[in-house]
């Protein structure tokens, strides 16, 4: 069976305040939902109904056991989500206060499971027949992940759709000016490279959006996405056509998870072969929807709700 998505990169517990605009030392509660950008990627495109699976890797503990449940639940196949031994699933917590200020606190070390995904153990046929494949800049910062993301990306040979999230954490990396030349090598495997400005500008050198996304084409990508936060997105594909659609009105309360569904509804649009304008507004519509919830798997919306948000130009 060829898959409608595969993501492969980070998985985790998120562990969010029930408490908005208070500092972390003062929360008394918390929701224990599924994380990590890929992993959410793939569950808001099975939300959309496409069948989808993630490679990554978990602790051998119960917080290990739990992320199984939980892509089980939301409908996303965990046949590549295997235990390491002697790590801990990694665990983040965020602090709430809308509608811009969202601090993230990563607990990934000694070192995250999901950079322990080694190239010998890929199901690279099932990697290379997937309609779209889904890396990100985490998943190089460290071995041996880095050569199982670059061996994917080499074995798949821009067959189909192949997007690469330029995620930039510069937290996870040990020396962040070496983060270059791997997102260079990435980005000559790619179909599609999303990214926000600093992200942009970690890959090409150029922070100035179309600028950003024509140093992003001469890299190798046919679409280049940059998300502008207040300005929008911008879409420029190599034929030459251009979207550039401004963000939905939305009252923000957690604007974590958002840029994952964005992604989730950019692979629907994708592989639904949608204009690039639609594809645009239906995924800043996706990540609006999910900035004005607290979670973010949980969140991450249907076609309906989109659709409904698309038409009244607002999420309400």
């Amino acid at each position: 069976m060829a898959y409608d998505l595969i993501t492969m990169g980070r998985i985790g517990v998120d562990l969010y305040p029930l408490q908005t605009g208070v500092p972390l030392p003062q929360v008394t509660s918390f929701g224990k939902f599924l994380g990590g950008s890929a992993t959410n990627v793939a569950v808001a495109a099975a939300r959309l109904g496409r069948d989808t699976a993630v490679i990554t890797r978990t602790g051998e503990d119960p917080f290990g056991e739990y992320l199984h449940q939980a892509l089980r639940d939301f409908g996303v196949d965990d046949r590549w989500v295997t235990p390491v031994p002697g790590l801990a699933t990694p665990v983040t917590f965020c602090e709430v206060f809308p509608p811009d200020d969202f601090p993230l606190y990563f607990y990934r070390r000694p070192k995250a499971p999901d950079l322990e995904i080694d190239a010998h153990e890929l199901d690279l046929e099932a990697i290379r027949e997937a309609r779209v494949f889904w890396v990100t800049g985490t998943g190089l910062s460290e071995e041996p992940s880095r050569t199982a993301t670059l061996a994917a990306l080499a074995h798949r040979a821009k067959a189909g759709t192949t997007v690469f999230d330029l995620d930039w954490r510069p937290m996870f990396w040990s020396e962040p000016a070496a983060a270059r030349p791997f997102y260079e090598e990435a980005l000559r495997h790619t179909t599609v490279a999303v990214g926000n400005l600093d992200e942009v500008e970690v890959a090409t050198g150029v922070r100035e959006p179309h600028a950003a996304a024509e140093a992003l084409l001469a890299a190798g990508v046919e679409l280049a996405v940059v998300k502008q936060g207040p300005k929008g997105v911008l879409a420029v594909h190599r034929d030459g056509t251009t979207a550039e659609v401004p963000p939905l009105p939305v009252n923000v309360l957690n604007g974590l998870g958002a840029g994952d569904a964005f992604g989730g509804s950019l692979c629907h649009g994708l592989l639904e072969g949608w204009d690039l304008e639609r594809t645009m507004r239906h995924a800043n519509a996706a990540g609006a929807i999910v900035a004005s919830r607290l979670e973010c798997s949980s969140a991450m919306p249907t076609a309906e709700e989109i659709e409904a948000a698309v038409t009244a130009g607002e999420v309400r």
